[in-house]
């Protein structure tokens, strides 16, 4: 079968993949401890759960509107401007079926054939290939630990060329829980402004930070930011809310509508049901979310620590998301039993091989040299799958 050229430029998610490998392992039997999942272990709040119920009772399951409910567009709007003092009109914003599918329809809208969009990296593994998708060219700018994982505008400017379009930030970071400081962000909207880039601001994280870090939206440093920066956030990861797909983002409301035409030849409109919880979660107690980031705070303290434990394992405090992103490279070049350890991918493999612990390679990431963990379990969890990995390791000569 001859498939179309775009569809072979990439690769199923490697992250969703190990997370599924890890789940048909354990239905089989195989207690295996699962560090690959990018969503919360905690269940959805109840009044979040309640009114989606109350939706299903009132008959609200039919089509919605294609760009979303207008309660929804309402409490999205009330949101930015009580978390990020931005004002939006109900027709700069879309909702969609999840963060992912925003970004997925901001290439559609913006993305001719050789578009180049600048990429930090290490980056979630969708930006790039969502960009192929579309005909683009994702460049990758490496960022280093040492520089705390944050991109620098030299760097920036040294990247850009007559192609570049799009500059994608995700702050804090997946993979690496990095966040951006307002001072960076300022210098960082300077050079893209300057080259009259569209700024992407995948800010999906952005209520799970520790150690008093405040985020900053991009988009609120003035009037010609605004301008260029699309918004891009959603429920599922402040609310436990992966499987209800429900994201939204706002901007420019040329780019909004035209956003809008896309996913009506698309998806239509959001799950009616899920936009009803989605209202819940943003005008409801956010002491919920308060309660989950007290608790990733205090699994990021415990898994780093024992991170940084391991011999040859060292790895940055995360200043926010749920993620650690320890550099495990001294292990490179070791085996055991006849296997050899090349890179992030053969070390993924045999942790979960021969120690059932299941955690994402840092190759697919844009950065060999480390392996993802999901500090989104529990301590116990945590506990046990950190103390195979330590003996894993330690077995490999």
């Amino acid at each position: 079968m001859a498939l179309s050229e775009r569809i072979t430029q990439i690769q199923p998610s490697p992250t969703l993949q190990t997370d599924s490998k890890a789940k048909a392992l354990r239905k089989a039997g195989v207690d295996v401890i699962n560090f690959a999942a990018g969503e919360p272990d905690f269940d959805t709040p109840a009044h979040i759960k309640d009114a989606a119920i109350e939706a299903i009772r009132e008959g609200f399951t039919k089509y919605t509107p294609v760009t979303g409910i207008e309660d929804l567009k309402e409490a999205v709007r009330e949101k930015f401007a009580r978390d990020s003092g931005l004002h939006f009109c109900h027709e700069e914003i879309i909702v969609s079926c999840g963060a992912k599918h925003s970004l997925y329809l901001l290439d559609q809208v913006l993305l001719n054939p050789g578009d180049e969009v600048l990429i930090p990296s290490p980056c979630w593994v969708s930006y790039p290939d969502q960009v192929l998708l579309h005909g683009g060219r994702p460049v990758l700018i490496p960022t280093e630990e040492r520089d705390g994982f944050l991109l620098h505008p030299e760097t920036l400017r040294a990247a850009l060329t007559p192609r570049s379009k799009m500059l994608i930030l995700n702050s804090p970071c997946n993979p690496t829980g990095a966040a951006y400081p307002r001072e960076r962000w300022e210098e960082l909207a300077a050079v893209a402004l300057e080259r009259g880039l569209w700024i992407v601001s995948d800010e999906i994280y952005e209520k799970l930070t520790y150690d008093g870090f405040r985020p900053v939206s991009v988009a609120s440093l003035g009037p010609e930011a605004r301008a260029r920066t699309i918004t891009v956030n959603g429920l599922s990861k402040a609310y436990a809310m992966t499987g209800w797909r429900i994201g939204y983002a706002a901007g420019s409301k040329e780019v909004v509508s035209a956003m809008g035409i896309a996913q009506s030849q698309s998806t239509s409109n959001p799950t009616s049901i899920a936009q009803k919880a989605a209202v819940a979660a943003l005008r409801g107690s956010q002491a919920c979310v308060e309660a989950m980031v007290e608790e990733f705070d205090r699994r990021r303290r415990y898994i780093i620590d024992r991170l940084n434990r391991m011999e040859g394992v060292t790895c940055r405090v995360p200043q926010g998301a749920f993620y650690a992103f320890p550099r495990v490279d001294p292990y490179f070049g070791r085996g055991r039993k006849g296997r050899a350890i090349r890179g992030s991918v053969d070390l993924a493999d045999y942790l979960l091989e021969e120690s059932h612990v299941a955690l994402v390679a840092g190759a697919p990431f844009g950065d060999d040299r480390y392996l993802r963990l999901s500090y989104a379990t529990s301590m116990e969890e945590i506990t046990k799958g950190l103390d195979r990995m330590e003996a894993a390791l330690h077995r490999l000569r």
